[in-house]
């Protein structure tokens, strides 16, 4: 196995549907620009309340990739 390096960086996904709709969003748009995605981890969730009911999460996760 080679050794690998790694980069960490930290993204917010926004849904109005769920938490992991947020985290999906912030990982697909990360995809479209950023090669060898490993990993996440969610380190914050908040969202928006709106007559009484959660109206737009958002989540903040960090994303770690294979640096080439």
């Amino acid at each position: 196995m080679k050794n690998h390096v790694y980069k960490l960086i930290e993204l917010t996904g926004t849904s109005t549907t769920s938490i992991e709709d947020a985290v999906n969003t912030a990982i697909k748009r990360a995809g479209k620009t950023i090669k060898n995605l490993r990993w996440f981890q969610v380190t914050e969730t908040r969202g928006d309340i709106d007559k009484n009911q959660v109206a737009h999460w958002q989540v903040t996760v960090k994303v770690g990739f294979t640096v080439e």
